[in-house]
């Protein structure tokens, strides 16, 4: 059996990643293809996906070497396995070879479950690589990301990332290692913006906040803006309708309430609370009814409901702005 890891070593005989955030799963293997090449730089490295992975080829990858050499057998979609193939893999775990590391990466639902269990009872290392869907999860994201290198952003600024460049992690990636190479001292949020303009003012985010806050025509300036530079129409009706939502739900809470305990409440963070406050004036009961319904038309035109993806977004944003300032 395959020995237990009492510490995150990545040169354990088997590191299982799981989860469907492609920028973490590829972090988790170059993470054990490095150490395995401090340790032997000549180490051979295999990455495979599940069709390069017959019955029988685990065992010939994993055979014992004339020169002893080190060896990274990387499986990518492991849930995606044949049925023979995951038997290979099973009585592999039970008896990983020296001098081997196997890395499966696996989305983690229900699709090659046994695989997954099987691995996890073995003792195998196991990175967690989730899908980062909430705006609150990406912050933490850049938070970390700059953590890591040692360098302070003002909580500010991480924000301000995060709207301008949307959900892409390895967008985001890539914006925190540039300005911590490009910039010296503190990251604030006039750097953020130094660097990202028309970028920030294009993102998804911004089109929502202007529309929520009935400014019609910055919010239609912002959208042209965001479909000329290629922000996926998609990302623009999630963040309308994260936006009216938000407005509802902080609507029908109850008044007086501190931050904090709005932000437990509503799933929020504090600072969000404060701007939506902000935005809420104008709006009611009605106008969120309406909002939403236009937000959930135009999602349904932009996945293909619809002839003219652009028409719907301006329509939706229109109709939401004008909710907005229908209690004004």
């Amino acid at each position: 059996m395959a020995r237990k890891t009492t510490t995150d070593d990545p040169l354990a005989p088997v590191t299982l990643a799981v989860g469907q955030e492609d920028l973490l799963l590829d972090r988790a293997v170059q993470q054990v293809v490095a150490a395995a090449r401090a340790a032997d730089p000549d180490t051979d490295v295999r990455d495979l996906m599940p069709d390069a992975l017959q019955p029988g080829t685990l065992a010939e990858l994993t055979s014992p070497s004339l020169f002893a050499e080190r060896k990274v057998v990387v499986v990518r979609n492991a849930q995606d396995l044949s049925a023979d193939t995951i038997k290979d893999v099973k009585g592999y775990l039970s008896a990983p070879a020296e001098e081997i590391t196997l890395v499966l990466l696996h989305a983690g639902g229900a699709k090659g479950k046994g695989l997954l269990d099987a691995a996890r009872k073995a003792g195998a290392r196991e990175v967690a690589c989730p899908k980062m869907t909430k705006p609150a999860d990406r912050l933490a994201f850049v938070r970390a990301e700059f953590r890591a290198t040692g360098r302070s952003a003002t909580p500010e600024a991480c924000q301000a990332l995060v709207d301008a460049i949307g959900s892409d992690l390895r967008e985001l990636a890539s914006a925190c290692a540039q300005l911590v190479a490009d910039v010296e001292g503190t990251i604030d949020e006039a750097v953020v913006a130094r660097y990202y303009t028309g970028r920030a003012e294009a993102s998804s985010f911004t089109v929502a906040d202007r529309a929520v806050e009935g400014r019609t025509a910055e919010a239609l300036e912002a959208l042209r803006w965001a479909v000329a530079t290629g922000v996926a129409p998609v990302l623009i009706t999630s963040a309308l309708a994260q936006g009216v939502r938000a407005i509802g739900k902080l609507a029908s809470a109850p008044r007086g309430a501190r931050p904090g305990d709005l932000a437990r409440e509503l799933g929020m963070p504090p600072w969000k609370i404060d701007r939506v406050r902000q935005q809420m004036r104008g709006w009611s009961a009605d106008g969120v009814a309406v909002a939403l319904r236009a937000v959930a038309e135009a999602d349904a035109g932009v996945k293909g409901g619809g002839d003219d993806p652009e028409y719907a977004l301006e329509k939706a944003v229109v109709t939401v702005a004008r909710a907005a300032r229908a209690g004004r």
